[in-house]
């Protein structure tokens, strides 16, 4: 019995400490010293939340940059994503994370980046195959990847310029602007958020 008591007792303080002292305090932490990020680093235009700077978005719009392609539904739920259990309840299936991971081989993948890259050039007429940056072709571990290269940003100024109006070194002084450097420096690479481009543009053409 009182080998017991011990255990229900060290139980009892285990789940205060590692169930609500802990979390309440990190929690606590990040409201205060990271508010931005604890809370999704949500972006928001006109009062209104329109992405969070870490996940990327669809853009089909020849007025935008394009971000990288993702094997899973980058945005919002479709009809075609609902679906109804046994009792009539609604499921989501639309929205989620991850990669195919298809091997280079795969006969979908090759299929899959062929008419990305054919996608890609009836808006980019200008660009050559062999120059189209290999992340506008390959998604990430996480499908959800919000950066491009700057290459690839660069790649897609002279379309984007042609379909605002916006010339191009106005376009590259927005690209610069969201351009990030390595993390600390050293980790990562150079790289561009492309929902923050374009909310910028988007900006440019309401004036």
């Amino acid at each position: 019995m009182k080998m017991l008591k011990n255990a229900f007792g060290l139980s009892i303080v285990l789940i205060i400490i590692c169930g609500i002292i802990y979390p309440l305090s990190i929690t606590g932490i990040g409201q205060l010293l990271f508010p931005k990020q604890s809370n999704g680093s949500i972006i928001t235009s006109n009062g209104k939340s329109v992405g969070s700077e870490l996940i990327g978005q669809n853009f089909t719009d020849a007025r935008f940059f394009r971000g990288r392609v993702s094997a899973i539904n980058y945005n919002t739920y479709t009809e075609a994503d609902i679906k109804s259990d046994a009792d009539g309840k609604k499921l989501y299936s639309g929205v989620s994370s991850g990669s195919e991971n298809l091997s280079p081989s795969n006969k979908v993948l090759a299929e899959r980046v062929q008419k990305d890259i054919n996608d890609f050039l009836k808006v980019h007429p200008h660009v050559k195959k062999e120059d189209i940056p290999t992340d506008l072709l390959t998604s990430s571990g996480s499908g959800l990847d919000p950066d491009i290269s700057p290459k690839a940003a660069e790649i897609q100024i002279a379309s984007v310029s042609k379909a605002t109006g916006i010339s191009k070194e106005e376009l590259q002084k927005i690209v610069n602007k969201y351009t990030e450097g390595k993390t600390f420096g050293i980790f990562g690479e150079p790289r561009v958020n492309v929902l923050k481009v374009n909310l910028e543009i988007a900006s440019m053409l309401n004036k």
